[in-house]
């Protein structure tokens, strides 16, 4: 028996995976959590074999969750199953030690047998999400780039961008142009909407 725990932050879609797996005679939903900080208390309660991740939930993400769950239960396996397919969310999934990678649009059919498929240490990735992800190539941004983007993204002004991130104004303006070369952006608008595209802020 398959035991799976899993975490989704809405209620209609967290219902409807589980009735789903229950109608497998091999998998059991042992728990289900709607945040990423309740993933692993629960898990070290409930000691899933596989937890089937949303990225966006409040408390902390699915990749966070996944790289917590690693530490603390490493006999669980996590799969993160989400509707955002952003090659960049993957690679950082798998950095994460997530050893699946699904989108919510997928067949229901498939998700079944991605779970068996992980429990016999096979890795499963979307395959178009996979291709993509290897022509994107590898994020080029700094974390500290990152950081500048994300706080780009809310529309802060340099100001309140470094006082957030307790720099320097130059410092921001610096990271944000080294960002947008890289990024080929005219701007910084422009650089931070095509980086969190990607799945790389």
């Amino acid at each position: 028996m398959i035991r799976v725990l899993l975490a989704e932050d809405q209620a209609m879609v967290r219902g409807a995976l589980s009735a789903l797996l229950s109608r497998e005679k091999d998998i059991e939903v042992v728990a289900e959590v709607a945040r990423g900080d309740e993933v692993v208390k629960t898990a070290l309660a409930t000691l899933p074999d596989v937890a089937l991740l949303d990225i966006e939930m409040p408390g902390g993400d699915g990749l966070a969750a996944a790289q917590a769950l690693q530490k603390a239960l490493p006999t669980c396996r996590s799969v993160i199953l989400t509707t955002f397919g952003r090659s960049g969310y993957l690679r950082r999934a798998m950095e994460s030690g997530a050893v699946g990678f699904l989108l919510k649009d997928a067949p229901a059919s498939e998700l079944a047998i991605a779970l068996r498929r992980v429990m016999k240490d096979e890795r499963v990735v979307d395959p178009d999400l996979a291709l993509a992800a290897l022509s994107e190539g590898n994020n080029p941004l700094t974390n500290r780039e990152r950081e500048v983007l994300a706080a780009s993204l809310f529309g802060a002004s340099l100001a309140e961008s470094a006082a957030r991130l307790v720099l320097s104004e130059s410092t921001v303006r610096n990271h944000l142009s080294t960002a947008m070369q890289k990024l080929n952006a005219q701007n910084r608008m422009e650089a931070a909407r095509s980086a969190e595209q990607k799945g790389w802020l």
